[in-house]
C-alpha cells in the first residue's frame, strides 16, 4: 500500500460519549494513519455514506450505550447492500464478552474493550488492512 491507511471513526446512535473514541482518532494518527471523525449521534447509513464517499480502509465504531448489537450488523449489513462490504468493521467501548461473538458474526472483525492499548489497536488495522490488500 503506497498511501496511509484512512480510518473512519463513528459514533453510531444517541451515546454522547466520545471521550475514547477521540482518544483513539488522535493515537491513529499518531499512528501515521489518516483518521476522519464523523461525531456524535450518527446513523449507521450516515456512518457508511461517509465511509464510502472518503474511501476509507476501515470503520471504528465506538459504543458506550449497550445499542452496539443492533447498530454495528446495521453498519456491515448497509456496507453490503452498498457492495462496500471490503471496508474493515472494527468497534470499541463498554462490550459485554458475551456479546462479542454475536458481533464477530454480523461481520465486525474485532472488538476493543476497555484497556485494549492503543498500539494493539493500531497493529490489528495495520495487520487487516495488509490481508484485504493481499500483502
Amino acid at each position: 500500500m503506497d498511501r496511509p491507511i484512512r480510518v473512519l471513526v463513528a459514533k453510531p446512535g444517541l451515546d454522547g460519549h466520545d471521550r475514547g473514541a477521540l482518544i483513539i482518532a488522535q493515537s491513529l494518527r499518531d499512528e501515521g494513519m489518516e483518521v476522519i471523525y464523523s461525531g456524535l449521534r450518527q446513523s449507521p447509513a450516515q456512518i457508511v455514506a461517509t465511509a464510502i464517499q472518503e474511501d476509507v480502509d476501515v470503520i471504528g465504531l465506538s459504543c458506550l450505550s449497550g445499542a452496539h448489537n443492533e447498530l454495528f450488523p446495521q453498519v456491515t449489513r448497509l456496507l453490503k447492500e452498498q457492495g462496500a462490504e471490503e471496508i474493515i468493521v472494527v468497534g470499541g467501548g463498554v462490550i459485554p464478552q458475551s456479546d462479542i461473538p454475536f458481533l464477530k458474526e454480523h461481520g465486525i472483525r474485532q472488538i476493543f474493550t476497555p484497556g485494549t492499548s492503543t498500539k494493539e489497536t493500531a497493529e490489528f488495522i495495520r495487520r487487516a488492512v495488509r490481508e484485504k490488500e493481499g500483502v
